[in-house]
């Protein structure tokens, strides 16, 4: 399947809630899957042998309650055109200067869970606001200007498709079109007064 990146807004309030209860994020990154959610309440509540013994009840992490309201939880796949997306409007395979790096990095890791290649990053309202803003001014016709098929092929931009077809119209179009998605995305997110739960899976 490849390496996916995933967005989903969340309120300011569940931000805080998801830091402060790591586990809590395998209701975001993987709703529909109870059983992840279990096992780390459980990683996170650990019996020891000791407490066995003596007939002790472990120390338990209280869980903070997860409630989402109005478009929270809405989410956006935006497949595998993340890190093309990254080298267009920073020219970098690896993180670069914020906020035009939020795919790869920035924001705050929700605990050491790893929701798939490492943890969930959060990011609050405002900090969504300012990625909007610096995105809204990556147009279609910049994002051409940029592309470079032999230069993303050099720094092994995932997941390194970009010379398949000569012209560059092929994984070209393949960008713009999730770069749409992106700017559509944080729009929603900005209007509502959201923030965002990156996770790259």
């Amino acid at each position: 399947m490849g390496m996916v990146v995933g967005l989903t807004m969340l309120g300011d309030h569940n931000i805080e809630r998801l830091l402060s209860d790591p586990p809590l994020v395998w209701k975001i990154a993987a709703p529909d899957d109870p059983d992840l959610y279990d096992q780390a309440r459980r990683e996170a509540n650990p019996t020891s042998p000791w407490s066995r013994l003596f007939g002790k009840a472990p120390v338990q992490t209280p869980e903070i309650a997860l409630v989402l309201t109005g478009q929270e939880g809405t989410s956006a796949d935006l497949d595998k055109s993340w890190h093309g997306l990254h080298y267009l409007m920073t020219g970098s395979a690896d993180a670069a200067d914020m906020p035009l790096s939020f795919l790869v990095s920035g924001g705050r890791d929700v605990g050491d869970i790893e929701v798939g290649y490492g943890p969930a990053r959060v990011f609050t309202a405002q900090e969504t606001a300012s990625i909007l803003t610096a995105i809204n001014g990556w147009t279609d016709d910049r994002l051409h200007a940029r592309f470079n098929a032999a230069e993303m092929m050099r720094l092994e931009i995932y997941p390194e498709i970009w010379d398949r077809d000569p012209s560059g119209g092929e994984p070209l179009n393949y960008l713009v079109e999730y770069a749409g998605t992106l700017r559509a995305f944080l729009h929603q997110a900005v209007d509502l007064r959201l923030g965002l739960v990156v996770t790259l899976t």
